[in-house]
């Protein structure tokens, strides 16, 4: 499933074909994804101004003119195709071909600017949804998530808050959505690495006898903080379905440090141990014992 970097890659990618235009018509081409559409989702949606794009965890949100705001989950190969109004789309030098399957070309938003936006997803895990802006923080799919990685908000302090009295291991307590928002097994793995610290390491050690931040703590918010940033600059990872919305790969799978590596050798260059994967809360999880500790 996309995690972070590669939502708000696909994010950056959409923003100038969306914001501050105007969707002419909506086009659904079956009755559901994952979930049902809404009985009033086109007619939500067509003739509104998105006048924002965001991202929540691995949600896109697009703002609308009415108040409403339309929210969109990849799943688990959802991605977006943006056809001009030449109907082509550039593509980059990661350039990969596409689905050529148009029976999973699900849903289709027409532009004001000639620009078509479609979204495919063979899987059809993905879903998207029309919520009032009032009522967001009520929507069950979004209430209860964490902090943003990269926000303001999250930093050592607060993860040290978070994690002070669970006894769950490190890395269940990092995929835990409630405890940080977005990150999924990849970054957590290479996190991990970056911060030297074992998936295996109780949670609860983040923070001292006194609540405060251990240096633990420290290291592993500016690990998140790295990769992420990595992450996002290479246009995310492409390991199964993740495209740009040019089509492009993304290749920071390239840049893996640990992540589906087991057997290779440590990268660290200190160390001599070799990377290894055990299953751990049914994921598969890579580390070298050498030095993550």
């Amino acid at each position: 499933m996309p995690e972070l970097p590669e939502v708000e890659t696909v994010r950056r990618g959409l923003q100038p074909a969306m914001e501050g235009v105007t969707i002419v018509r909506a086009e659904t081409r079956r009755k559901d994804l994952r979930f049902p559409f809404q009985t009033d989702f086109v007619a939500r949606l067509e003739g509104q101004v998105v006048t924002g794009l965001g991202r929540r965890a691995k949600y896109l949100l697009a703002d609308l003119a009415s108040g409403d705001v339309l929210l969109m989950h990849l799943g688990m190969s959802g991605s977006f195709r943006v056809i001009d109004a030449a109907g082509a789309a550039a593509p980059g030098d990661f350039h990969h071909r596409r689905n050529e399957g148009r029976a999973h070309d699900h849903v289709c938003f027409t532009m004001s600017s000639g620009v078509e936006i479609v979204f495919n997803d063979p899987r059809r895990f993905g879903y998207m949804k029309v919520v009032a802006r009032e009522a967001l923080d009520d929507e069950p799919l979004l209430r209860g998530l964490g902090p943003e990685p990269l926000g303001n908000e999250f930093d050592a302090a607060m993860l040290a808050r978070s994690c002070r009295d669970k006894k769950t291991s490190l890395k269940a307590a990092l995929l835990d959505q409630r405890v940080v928002a977005g990150l999924g097994n990849i970054y957590v793995c290479e996190a991990l690495f970056r911060a030297r610290l074992s998936p295996r390491r109780l949670a609860a050690t983040l923070a001292l006898k006194t609540g405060a931040p251990s240096e633990r703590a420290e290291r592993l918010v500016a690990a998140i903080h790295d990769v992420l940033n990595q992450a996002i600059k290479a246009g995310g990872s492409s390991l199964r379905d993740h495209r740009q919305t040019t089509g492009e790969l993304g290749y920071f799978q390239h840049s893996f440090r640990v992540y589906d590596r087991e057997g290779d050798k440590c990268r660290t260059p200190t160390c001599k141990g070799t990377v290894r994967r055990f299953t751990q809360n049914g994921r598969s999880t890579f580390w070298c014992p050498g030095c993550q500790t």
